[in-house]
């Protein structure tokens, strides 16, 4: 099966029952690229130009899994800054998957309060079934809304056709035909923090988005 099910369910978890679950959060210079790639086990590309300032944890992936974030730059520095780090909340996310654990320093770094929350749900559910994920998973369509200096607003698709659990002891892949259920329309809210850092902060999402499928 590929991976959203499972996604849907721990967004759903969390919105029905308030987790104890915590964890601090704060905070390479990012490049423009027109998708970028997470993959090896080596920095990923970061998506845009991020304040220096901010000492930004490094997210690695291993070699049979990738993301890739597609039409992010928009001329705005500001706007193409919240995208950026965005991208590094989700990289961040499926590290802790791959890591097999949700005490990495970038999960907590990229998200904060709701979203991390969901965050920690969702990873737990692959770490403790035994599983991670394997193949590349394509983001699109993004809009990005400003609210004020440190607020704002990130709708995007993601599409799962290609990427499918793997079982971590095994390496056995669940493949399956793409459904609807491959696409899913987020919507996620950020801010920005004191070291210039845009942490998500809340994330919904739509599935079976008909705007996001092929």
């Amino acid at each position: 099966m590929n991976r959203r099910p499972t996604l849907l369910t721990a967004l759903a978890l969390t919105a029905a029952a308030a987790l104890t679950l915590s964890a601090c959060g704060s905070g390479d210079d990012a490049k423009t690229t027109v998708a970028d790639e997470a993959n090896g086990k080596s920095p990923s590309p970061s998506a845009t130009d991020a304040p220096a300032s901010a000492q930004r944890p490094e997210i690695t992936f291993p070699s049979d899994a990738k993301n890739v974030f597609e039409d992010r730059k928009t001329g705005d520095r500001t706007k193409d800054a919240v995208l950026a780090d965005s991208a590094l909340a989700v990289n961040a996310v499926d590290e802790a998957i791959f890591e097999g654990t949700t005490d990495t320093k970038a999960l907590g770094f990229y998200n904060t309060g709701k979203a991390l929350e969901s965050s920690i749900t969702f990873a737990r559910q692959y770490i403790d079934g035994g599983d991670t994920w394997t193949g590349v998973t394509r983001y699109y369509d993004y809009k990005v809304t400003l609210s004020g200096a440190d607020k704002a607003h990130v709708t995007y698709c993601a599409d799962e056709s290609k990427s499918y659990i793997k079982n971590r002891k095994t390496g056995r892949v669940e493949k399956s035909p793409a459904t609807a259920d491959s696409y899913v329309q987020y919507n996620t809210s950020l801010a920005r923090n004191d070291q210039g850092v845009w942490q998500t902060t809340s994330i919904t999402s739509n599935g079976r988005a008909e705007a996001c499928r092929p």
